[in-house]
């Protein structure tokens, strides 16, 4: 097998066109962040000229560039099954190749497979162990898009539903924005922001990451309005067949107007009209519903989950599957400074918690 270096047009129609096709893994989303500090590499195993498997690096410099940090976001793109096992160990070999030659100190997976004995064991097999450090959602919810708008809308709780229509009726309306649009974007990102305390990142990255994808026609900027003041945004990624929403934010006011929900109902019908066939609402909490509450602090998880039963009842409400992926995998390649990293990163944690 022949390993290349594919040009990003390249690349972006074939990841496109592949079963596990996802944005993360685009060139617009490695211009993104090379942008604010990353090195994107991608890899990919030829069959004569034709990609049959894939991988896009991100590399980051750490102490004085001394050495690295290597993340595949949502990847690789190739066939698990054994039939394919050439394949798959030819694209490692190459990977690891890339990230050694830059001195990177571990490589973080994530890649976009649902959890399984089949993918547990398969990244057991490759040399990698379960990463304590996740950094993409390990749990969502994904909207099927191929039913007819009223099949959408059926397989939505009774509540939900109510809330799209009542929003309709107290004169919510929602519309296409455009790079004008931004500050408000960013305004109301602030807001939700302090409000739900979470970190958010630079207007300029949210200006960046717009133009990148819209100037491909892959990205939405929507913004619900009551009496032409701006409630609530998203924004919203699409690629192939897949759309993702992966921005969003609401103002403190007129929430009784339920501006939110007619606003990601309308995300969805555009995602529909672009042919997707799903829309991913990135991220709900890796628990069941059970253990879902409002302010929880689980030792055992690792997780602060203030709020998250609200945002879990309001994204479960629209429907759809829940999907559980395989998770963070690390392959370490420097494991004495791995450990020290890992322990300055827990000390660090630790005392922002406290």
């Amino acid at each position: 097998m022949e390993r290349g270096f594919p040009q990003p047009r390249e690349w972006d129609q074939w990841v496109a066109s592949h079963e596990s096709n996802h944005f993360l893994q685009s060139s617009s989303w490695a211009e993104l962040k090379a942008r604010f500090g990353w090195q994107p590499i991608r890899i990919a195993v030829l069959d004569g000229s034709r990609i049959v498997a894939g991988g896009q690096i991100l590399l980051r410099s750490l102490l004085a560039k001394a050495i690295t940090t290597a993340y595949l976001p949502k990847g690789p793109l190739v066939d698990l099954s054994a039939q394919k096992a050439e394949v798959s160990d030819s694209l490692w070999t190459a990977i690891h190749g890339a990230c050694r030659a830059s001195h990177a100190l571990a490589l973080k997976v994530e890649p976009d497979w649902p959890d399984s004995p089949t993918a547990e064991s398969a990244m057991s097999r490759l040399g990698f162990t379960p990463s304590p450090h996740t950094v993409q959602p390990r749990r969502t919810v994904v909207i099927n898009l191929e039913l007819p708008e009223e099949g959408i809308l059926g397989q939505m709780k009774p509540k939900t539903r109510y809330n799209i229509r009542l929003a309709e009726r107290k004169g919510i309306t929602v519309a296409l924005g455009d790079a004008s649009d931004l500050p408000t974007f960013y305004q109301l990102m602030c807001m939700t922001g302090r409000r739900d305390g979470f970190a958010i990142h630079s207007a300029d990255y949210y200006d960046q990451a717009w133009q990148l994808f819209d100037c491909q026609e892959q990205a939405a900027l929507l913004l619900a309005h009551y009496e032409h003041r701006a409630l609530a945004t998203v924004m919203v990624f699409a690629q192939g067949k897949r759309a993702w929403y992966m921005y969003g934010a609401s103002s403190d006011e007129e929430r009784q107007r339920m501006p939110t929900y007619l606003l990601q109902w309308e995300a969805m019908r555009w995602a529909k009209a672009r042919g997707c066939q799903s829309y991913d609402l990135w991220g709900i909490p890796d628990v069941s519903a059970d253990d879902i509450s409002d302010v929880a602090w689980s030792e055992e998880r690792g997780v602060l989950s203030t709020g998250m039963g609200g945002l879990y009842r309001f994204k479960r409400g629209f429907g759809g599957s829940e999907i559980r992926y395989v998770g963070a995998y690390d392959y370490v390649y420097n494991r004495p400074l791995y450990l020290l990293m890992n322990s300055l990163w827990q000390r660090r944690k630790h005392r922002a918690l406290g």
